[in-house]
Protein backbone atom coordinates (compact mmCIF):
# COMPACT_ATOMS: atom_id res chain seq x y z
CA UNK A 1 0.00 0.00 0.00
CA UNK A 2 1.71 3.25 -1.41
CA UNK A 3 2.08 5.92 1.54
CA UNK A 4 2.28 9.13 1.94
CA UNK A 5 4.82 10.56 3.74
CA UNK A 6 5.44 14.30 4.97
CA UNK A 7 9.59 14.63 5.96
CA UNK A 8 11.03 17.64 7.48
CA UNK A 9 14.51 18.59 7.13
CA UNK A 10 14.69 17.30 3.08
CA UNK A 11 17.73 19.25 2.80
CA UNK A 12 20.01 18.18 5.69
CA UNK A 13 22.39 15.50 5.78
CA UNK A 14 20.08 12.90 7.08
CA UNK A 15 16.88 14.02 5.81
CA UNK A 16 18.65 13.82 2.41
CA UNK A 17 19.81 9.83 2.41
CA UNK A 18 15.98 9.55 3.90
CA UNK A 19 14.62 11.57 0.23
CA UNK A 20 16.56 9.28 -1.67
CA UNK A 21 15.51 6.22 -0.21
CA UNK A 22 11.44 7.22 -0.28
CA UNK A 23 12.26 8.62 -3.85
CA UNK A 24 13.88 5.42 -5.10
CA UNK A 25 10.90 3.81 -3.94
CA UNK A 26 7.82 5.60 -6.24
CA UNK A 27 5.59 2.16 -5.63
CA UNK A 28 5.52 2.74 -2.21
CA UNK A 29 6.19 6.49 -1.12
CA UNK A 30 4.35 9.53 -2.43
CA UNK A 31 6.75 12.45 -1.23
CA UNK A 32 6.29 15.68 0.47
CA UNK A 33 8.35 18.26 2.33
CA UNK A 34 7.60 20.40 5.33
CA UNK A 35 9.35 24.02 4.11
CA UNK A 36 9.42 27.07 6.50
CA UNK A 37 8.64 30.22 4.54
CA UNK A 38 12.03 31.36 5.35
CA UNK A 39 13.33 28.66 3.29
CA UNK A 40 10.65 28.37 0.79
CA UNK A 41 12.90 30.52 -1.77
CA UNK A 42 16.12 28.47 -1.34
CA UNK A 43 17.51 26.78 -4.44
CA UNK A 44 17.29 24.10 -2.47
CA UNK A 45 13.99 23.79 -2.34
CA UNK A 46 13.72 24.04 -6.07
CA UNK A 47 15.14 21.12 -6.45
CA UNK A 48 13.00 19.18 -4.43
CA UNK A 49 10.33 20.44 -6.78
CA UNK A 50 12.29 19.57 -9.69
CA UNK A 51 12.28 15.67 -7.95
CA UNK A 52 8.57 15.54 -8.43
CA UNK A 53 8.67 16.17 -4.47
CA UNK A 54 5.73 18.18 -2.81
CA UNK A 55 6.46 21.01 -1.39
CA UNK A 56 4.53 22.54 1.53
CA UNK A 57 4.94 25.71 3.49
CA UNK A 58 4.46 26.34 6.37
CA UNK A 59 5.51 27.57 9.91
CA UNK A 60 5.62 25.00 12.51
CA UNK A 61 5.94 27.51 15.21
CA UNK A 62 3.43 28.94 14.38
CA UNK A 63 -0.65 28.98 14.15
CA UNK A 64 -1.62 25.21 14.81
CA UNK A 65 -4.24 25.50 12.04
CA UNK A 66 -2.35 25.54 8.82
CA UNK A 67 -0.21 23.29 10.50
CA UNK A 68 -2.95 20.67 11.12
CA UNK A 69 -4.48 21.38 7.25
CA UNK A 70 -0.74 20.93 5.68
CA UNK A 71 -0.44 17.44 7.46
CA UNK A 72 -4.38 16.35 6.26
CA UNK A 73 -3.72 13.79 3.94
CA UNK A 74 -0.18 12.60 5.55
CA UNK A 75 0.11 8.73 6.03
CA UNK A 76 4.02 9.64 7.84
CA UNK A 77 6.09 11.96 9.10
CA UNK A 78 9.09 12.01 9.35
CA UNK A 79 11.37 14.61 11.09
CA UNK A 80 15.14 15.15 10.39
CA UNK A 81 15.12 18.55 11.85
CA UNK A 82 18.65 20.10 12.88
CA UNK A 83 19.92 19.46 16.42
CA UNK A 84 19.57 22.95 17.40
CA UNK A 85 15.63 22.90 16.64
CA UNK A 86 14.16 19.75 18.46
CA UNK A 87 11.59 21.26 20.55
CA UNK A 88 9.69 22.99 17.47
CA UNK A 89 8.49 19.70 16.67
CA UNK A 90 6.43 20.00 20.02
CA UNK A 91 4.14 21.69 17.50
CA UNK A 92 4.30 19.21 14.90
CA UNK A 93 3.04 16.69 17.44
CA UNK A 94 -0.24 18.57 18.09
CA UNK A 95 -1.00 19.03 14.66
CA UNK A 96 -0.14 15.73 13.59
CA UNK A 97 -2.56 14.06 16.48
CA UNK A 98 -5.57 16.46 15.42
CA UNK A 99 -4.82 15.39 11.58
CA UNK A 100 -4.35 11.95 12.70
CA UNK A 101 -1.23 10.83 11.05
CA UNK A 102 -0.83 7.14 11.16
CA UNK A 103 2.94 7.23 12.22
CA UNK A 104 4.77 10.01 13.62
CA UNK A 105 8.72 9.50 13.06
CA UNK A 106 10.50 11.91 15.59
CA UNK A 107 13.98 13.40 15.46
CA UNK A 108 16.03 10.43 17.09
CA UNK A 109 18.91 8.86 14.45
CA UNK A 110 21.28 9.31 17.42
CA UNK A 111 23.67 6.93 19.13
CA UNK A 112 22.01 4.60 21.79
CA UNK A 113 21.97 6.37 24.91
CA UNK A 114 19.33 6.55 27.93
CA UNK A 115 17.64 9.68 28.98
CA UNK A 116 18.96 11.27 32.40
CA UNK A 117 22.02 13.06 32.11
CA UNK A 118 24.22 11.33 29.62
CA UNK A 119 23.50 13.12 26.54
CA UNK A 120 22.37 16.60 26.42
CA UNK A 121 20.66 15.91 22.71
CA UNK A 122 19.36 12.71 23.87
CA UNK A 123 17.56 14.36 26.86
CA UNK A 124 16.03 17.05 24.62
CA UNK A 125 14.94 14.46 22.27
CA UNK A 126 13.21 12.92 25.24
CA UNK A 127 11.20 15.89 26.02
CA UNK A 128 9.47 15.20 22.18
CA UNK A 129 8.96 12.00 22.92
CA UNK A 130 7.16 12.32 26.21
CA UNK A 131 4.59 14.94 24.42
CA UNK A 132 4.02 11.75 22.00
CA UNK A 133 2.98 9.66 24.10
CA UNK A 134 1.04 12.12 25.62
CA UNK A 135 -0.84 12.17 23.18
CA UNK A 136 -1.16 9.02 22.42
CA UNK A 137 0.35 9.15 18.97
CA UNK A 138 1.35 6.37 17.08
CA UNK A 139 5.03 6.29 16.94
CA UNK A 140 8.52 4.64 15.78
CA UNK A 141 12.05 6.49 17.15
CA UNK A 142 14.73 5.13 14.93
CA UNK A 143 18.27 5.55 16.21
CA UNK A 144 21.45 4.56 14.60
CA UNK A 145 25.03 4.35 14.37
CA UNK A 146 27.54 6.60 13.97
CA UNK A 147 28.45 7.20 10.69
CA UNK A 148 31.17 5.87 8.54
CA UNK A 149 32.07 9.71 7.39
CA UNK A 150 32.64 10.84 10.64
CA UNK A 151 34.34 8.04 12.19
CA UNK A 152 37.42 7.51 10.25
CA UNK A 153 41.38 8.81 11.21
CA UNK A 154 43.01 10.63 8.74
CA UNK A 155 46.20 9.15 6.92
CA UNK A 156 49.45 10.51 6.77
CA UNK A 157 50.00 10.86 3.47
CA UNK A 158 46.72 12.97 3.35
CA UNK A 159 44.55 11.51 0.95
CA UNK A 160 41.80 11.15 2.71
CA UNK A 161 41.59 14.69 4.05
CA UNK A 162 39.09 15.49 1.14
CA UNK A 163 36.39 13.82 3.58
CA UNK A 164 37.87 14.65 6.95
CA UNK A 165 35.82 16.44 9.23
CA UNK A 166 37.29 16.66 12.00
CA UNK A 167 40.16 14.83 13.90
CA UNK A 168 39.80 11.67 15.88
CA UNK A 169 41.85 10.07 18.80
CA UNK A 170 41.00 7.34 20.66
CA UNK A 171 39.67 7.08 24.37
CA UNK A 172 40.96 5.15 27.04
CA UNK A 173 41.82 2.19 25.94
CA UNK A 174 40.33 2.35 22.26
CA UNK A 175 38.76 -1.11 23.33
CA UNK A 176 35.47 -0.23 23.85
CA UNK A 177 33.44 -1.35 20.90
CA UNK A 178 30.31 1.02 19.38
CA UNK A 179 27.49 0.54 16.44
CA UNK A 180 28.55 2.54 12.89
CA UNK A 181 26.61 3.15 10.05
CA UNK A 182 26.74 4.52 6.57
CA UNK A 183 25.16 8.43 5.81
CA UNK A 184 23.72 6.70 2.56
CA UNK A 185 22.05 3.62 4.84
CA UNK A 186 19.88 5.38 7.02
CA UNK A 187 17.65 6.29 4.57
CA UNK A 188 17.42 2.77 3.22
CA UNK A 189 16.50 1.94 7.01
CA UNK A 190 13.73 4.42 7.56
CA UNK A 191 11.78 3.21 4.33
CA UNK A 192 11.52 -0.27 5.23
CA UNK A 193 10.92 0.39 8.91
CA UNK A 194 8.00 2.63 8.20
CA UNK A 195 6.41 0.30 6.07
CA UNK A 196 6.33 -2.24 8.33
CA UNK A 197 3.37 -2.72 10.80
CA UNK A 198 5.63 -4.78 13.85
CA UNK A 199 7.80 -1.63 14.83
CA UNK A 200 5.04 0.27 15.07
CA UNK A 201 5.34 1.82 18.77
CA UNK A 202 8.53 0.72 19.27
CA UNK A 203 12.03 1.73 19.47
CA UNK A 204 14.29 0.64 16.45
CA UNK A 205 18.19 0.53 16.10
CA UNK A 206 20.05 0.38 12.63
CA UNK A 207 23.59 0.04 11.89
CA UNK A 208 26.57 -1.87 9.97
CA UNK A 209 29.40 -2.45 12.34
CA UNK A 210 30.10 -2.44 15.68
CA UNK A 211 33.75 -1.50 15.89
CA UNK A 212 36.09 -0.69 18.82
CA UNK A 213 38.63 2.76 17.78
CA UNK A 214 40.91 0.38 17.77
CA UNK A 215 39.44 -1.65 15.08
CA UNK A 216 38.72 1.56 13.06
CA UNK A 217 41.89 2.54 13.24
CA UNK A 218 43.64 -0.76 12.10
CA UNK A 219 40.79 -1.49 9.21
CA UNK A 220 41.78 2.49 8.34
CA UNK A 221 45.52 1.28 7.98
CA UNK A 222 44.62 -2.05 6.41
CA UNK A 223 42.70 0.02 3.45
CA UNK A 224 45.01 3.00 3.33
CA UNK A 225 48.46 0.63 3.38
CA UNK A 226 49.51 3.44 5.86
CA UNK A 227 50.69 3.45 9.25
CA UNK A 228 48.36 5.91 11.57
CA UNK A 229 49.89 7.49 14.94
CA UNK A 230 47.18 7.08 17.57
CA UNK A 231 46.36 9.75 20.17
CA UNK A 232 44.67 8.09 23.53
CA UNK A 233 42.49 10.49 25.73
CA UNK A 234 42.35 9.28 29.18
CA UNK A 235 38.92 8.65 31.04
CA UNK A 236 39.84 11.37 33.45
CA UNK A 237 40.51 13.94 30.99
CA UNK A 238 37.44 13.10 28.85
CA UNK A 239 35.35 13.50 32.30
CA UNK A 240 37.04 16.73 33.16
CA UNK A 241 36.73 18.55 29.48
CA UNK A 242 32.50 16.84 29.98
CA UNK A 243 32.49 18.98 33.09
CA UNK A 244 33.58 21.83 31.84
CA UNK A 245 31.83 22.01 28.20
CA UNK A 246 28.22 20.92 30.24
CA UNK A 247 28.87 24.15 32.55
CA UNK A 248 30.28 26.68 30.35
CA UNK A 249 27.10 25.59 27.67
CA UNK A 250 24.44 25.95 30.93
CA UNK A 251 25.62 29.41 32.04
CA UNK A 252 25.84 30.80 28.49
CA UNK A 253 23.81 29.00 26.42
CA UNK A 254 24.02 31.57 23.21
CA UNK A 255 27.60 30.31 23.10
CA UNK A 256 28.15 27.78 20.56
CA UNK A 257 31.33 26.53 20.89
CA UNK A 258 30.35 25.59 24.29
CA UNK A 259 27.49 24.05 22.69
CA UNK A 260 28.83 21.82 20.29
CA UNK A 261 31.77 20.99 22.57
CA UNK A 262 29.18 20.11 24.96
CA UNK A 263 27.25 17.14 22.51
CA UNK A 264 30.96 16.35 21.23
CA UNK A 265 32.00 15.37 24.57
CA UNK A 266 28.47 13.92 25.32
CA UNK A 267 28.84 11.51 22.39
CA UNK A 268 32.23 10.55 23.40
CA UNK A 269 31.43 9.78 26.77
CA UNK A 270 28.15 7.62 26.46
CA UNK A 271 30.05 5.66 23.47
CA UNK A 272 33.36 5.23 24.88
CA UNK A 273 33.48 5.60 28.37
CA UNK A 274 29.96 3.94 29.46
CA UNK A 275 29.40 1.51 26.78
CA UNK A 276 26.14 2.39 25.47
CA UNK A 277 26.03 2.35 22.00
CA UNK A 278 26.40 -1.30 21.72
CA UNK A 279 23.26 -3.87 20.07
CA UNK A 280 23.29 -5.71 23.49
CA UNK A 281 22.67 -2.13 25.09
CA UNK A 282 19.96 -1.43 22.89
CA UNK A 283 18.45 -4.85 23.17
CA UNK A 284 18.21 -3.95 26.91
CA UNK A 285 16.64 -0.27 26.90
CA UNK A 286 13.95 -2.35 24.55
CA UNK A 287 15.09 -1.82 20.79
CA UNK A 288 14.37 -3.39 17.81
CA UNK A 289 17.29 -4.64 15.64
CA UNK A 290 16.97 -3.35 12.13
CA UNK A 291 19.29 -5.99 11.35
CA UNK A 292 17.35 -9.03 12.70
CA UNK A 293 14.29 -7.89 10.96
CA UNK A 294 15.78 -7.50 7.91
CA UNK A 295 18.06 -9.54 6.95
CA UNK A 296 18.25 -9.06 3.29
CA UNK A 297 19.13 -5.48 3.86
CA UNK A 298 22.90 -5.45 3.61
CA UNK A 299 24.40 -2.13 4.43
CA UNK A 300 27.43 -0.81 3.60
CA UNK A 301 29.69 -1.98 5.62
CA UNK A 302 33.24 0.01 7.25
CA UNK A 303 35.51 -2.02 5.68
CA UNK A 304 33.29 -1.34 1.97
CA UNK A 305 33.30 2.52 3.08
CA UNK A 306 36.96 2.50 3.84
CA UNK A 307 37.39 1.13 -0.04
CA UNK A 308 35.69 4.40 -1.27
CA UNK A 309 37.15 6.58 0.50
CA UNK A 310 40.98 5.58 0.14
CA UNK A 311 40.38 5.94 -3.66
CA UNK A 312 38.62 9.43 -3.81
CA UNK A 313 35.28 8.30 -4.16
CA UNK A 314 33.66 9.24 -0.90
CA UNK A 315 31.52 12.35 -0.02
CA UNK A 316 32.08 14.47 2.66
CA UNK A 317 29.88 14.60 5.19
CA UNK A 318 28.61 18.68 5.77
CA UNK A 319 30.11 20.21 2.89
CA UNK A 320 30.31 23.74 4.01
CA UNK A 321 31.76 23.27 7.12
CA UNK A 322 35.24 23.72 7.58
CA UNK A 323 37.65 21.09 9.02
CA UNK A 324 37.38 21.32 12.69
CA UNK A 325 39.96 21.02 15.29
CA UNK A 326 38.13 21.24 18.81
CA UNK A 327 40.12 22.32 21.25
CA UNK A 328 41.62 19.81 23.98
CA UNK A 329 41.62 22.04 27.04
Amino acid sequence: MKQTVLLLGATGQTGGSVLNALLAEPDSFVVHALVRPASAVKPEVAVLAAKGVGVRVVDIQGPLEPLVRALQDIDVVISTIDAQSQLAQLQLVAAAKQARVKRFVPCAFITVAPPGGVMTTRDEKEVVYQEIFKAHLPYTIIDVGYWHQISFPGVPSGRTDYARLRPIDLHGDGMQESMLIDLRDIGRYVARITQDERTLNRYMVAYSDCLSEEQVFGLTEEASGEKIERNYIPTEKTLSLRAKYTNLSLTNPTNRMARYMRVTIDYEFSKYIRGDNTPAYARYLGYLDANELYPDLRPIGFREFLVELVQGKSERAYKDVPMFDPPTE
